[in-house]
């Protein structure tokens, strides 16, 4: 897969994690500014997914199985927008900690991606 990306994913959902929690520690609902962070690390996810499929349409095959992979794959690109969505529904401080969790669920996803595909 492409190396440094997945790191910048990684380390952007870690950032965006700490910064929703730090959020729900203070009894903050997300606002305008954590969607807009969100939104960064999920066209992140974008270009990662379309990348992703342009390896597997090239010939390219992870080691752990394509189906895993692509199933990984799909999960990290909706992660971010679901617990995004997931927020809106719930305008307290548990909306931040729901996106909290899915910046850290994203983060390990895209270890796991990095093993499947052979790093």
């Amino acid at each position: 897969m492409f190396d440094a990306l997945t790191v910048a994913i990684g380390v952007t959902a870690l950032a965006l994690a700490a910064w929703c929690g730090f959020a729900a520690y203070r009894n903050q609902p997300t606002k305008d500014w954590h969607f807009i962070g969100m939104g960064v690390v999920a066209v992140l996810g974008l270009v990662q997914l379309l990348i992703g499929i342009v390896r597997l349409a090239g010939g390219e095959r992870p080691e752990q199985g394509t189906m895993i992979f692509v199933a990984y794959l799909l999960g990290a690109f909706a992660c971010l927008p679901a617990a995004g969505f997931m927020s809106l529904s719930e305008r307290t401080r548990w909306g931040s900690l729901t996106v909290s969790a899915g910046g850290v669920v994203l983060a390990v996803l895209e270890v796991r991606l990095f093993d499947i595909w052979g790093g």
